[in-house]
């Protein structure tokens, strides 16, 4: 879903698309973009922009609100900001083909690029090379590489990769503890990382990393991206059926944050994050347990205990008689 977020920015900002996938064709990840919507924050409506304002004393009818709350901020568990950042979009709906077909896309379908069987001593996979191979000649062919001459016309190259790592793409790092091709895609993504560097684009990868084993390779695969998360599914956990987490479907955890002139990088202060899929959206919020509700302690055993302690304030155990004194 955030990679289908992210290529559908790149759609209504009239940026190219590089997609490349190894299960999934390409075609029915774009297919299935969210719809983008106007919503009425972000442009209002002609109506309402020369709507007149009209002051409380002028108004007799207006609801007025006590003195001491009309400058208390509102609470909000959402992580919005003061201003509008990118677009919002439906993803009950799939975007029109009028506007998806306005933004030109280059597709990597692996299952297509069929290629002899790498030796041993490959320091990276076929596929990755065909993929890394094809990501090169789009650069430079379309004119997105930083060394081409500079032009009015240059635009923004966004490259989805999605579900690298899976054995789809003849890599093994999903089924073994200890995986043959280990170093295959910490190669790819080092040169990914140059190509990025020396060129005007931008990617996201995505990872099936829950049945990724091996934490020391996650751990390196995290720390060659700027900005890494991790989603943390309910589904098939006791939390799914824990009241608690009624309201929410998962876990954000931050992993990675980009970093200058530093040798680790700050993680963010929030680390209670939670995403919600919607009929219409897809929210992360800051995860707000319900209050303890609990019957186990009520106004009758808390009343119960006030009595006891009151008479048995004299130490007389035979006195009160109540279970809950020991002396």
């Amino acid at each position: 879903m955030i990679l289908k977020y992210f290529l559908a920015e790149g759609v209504v900002c009239r940026h190219e698309l590089f997609v490349a996938a190894a299960q999934d064709h390409p075609n029915d990840i774009l297919q299935e973009l969210p719809d983008p919507i106007l919503d009425d924050i972000a442009f209002p409506k002609p109506m309402e922009q020369h709507r007149p304002s009209f002051e409380p004393q002028d108004n007799l009818d207006a609801m007025q609100i006590a003195w001491r709350y009309q400058n208390l901020p509102k609470v909000q568990s959402a992580l919005a900001s003061s201003s509008r950042f990118g677009h919002y979009y439906d993803v009950s709906k799939t975007m029109e083909p009028e506007i998806r077909l306005t933004a030109k896309c280059h597709r990597f379908y692996a299952p297509e690029h069929h290629t002899k069987s790498s030796p041993t001593h490959s320091p990276m996979l076929e596929s990755y090379s065909a993929l890394l191979k094809s990501l090169q000649d789009v650069i430079q062919r379309e004119g997105f590489d930083v060394a081409a001459p500079m032009s009015n016309s240059r635009n923004i190259l966004r490259i989805g990769l999605h579900s690298l790592g899976s054995a789809l793409w003849g890599d093994d790092l999903c089924c073994r503890d200890n995986p043959t091709q280990r170093h295959a895609l910490t190669n790819f993504l080092y040169g990914l990382r140059a190509l990025l560097r020396s060129s005007l684009s931008v990617a996201v990868v995505t990872l099936p990393s829950h049945l990724i084993q091996n934490t020391a390779l996650m751990d390196s695969i995290t720390r060659l991206c700027d900005n890494a998360i991790a989603l943390e599914s309910f589904k098939g956990s006791e939390r799914e059926t824990n009241p608690l987490y009624k309201d929410y479907h998962g876990l954000l955890h931050v992993r990675q944050v980009p970093h200058l002139n530093c040798l680790s990088s700050q993680l963010p202060d929030h680390k209670d994050l939670a995403f919600k899929l919607k009929r219409k959206q897809f929210t992360i919020e800051r995860l707000h347990l319900p209050p303890d509700l609990s019957e186990r302690v009520s106004r009758v055993s808390r009343g119960e205990l006030a009595g006891a302690a009151m008479a048995g304030s004299g130490c007389g155990s035979g006195s009160s008689g109540n279970k809950h004194l020991d002396f």
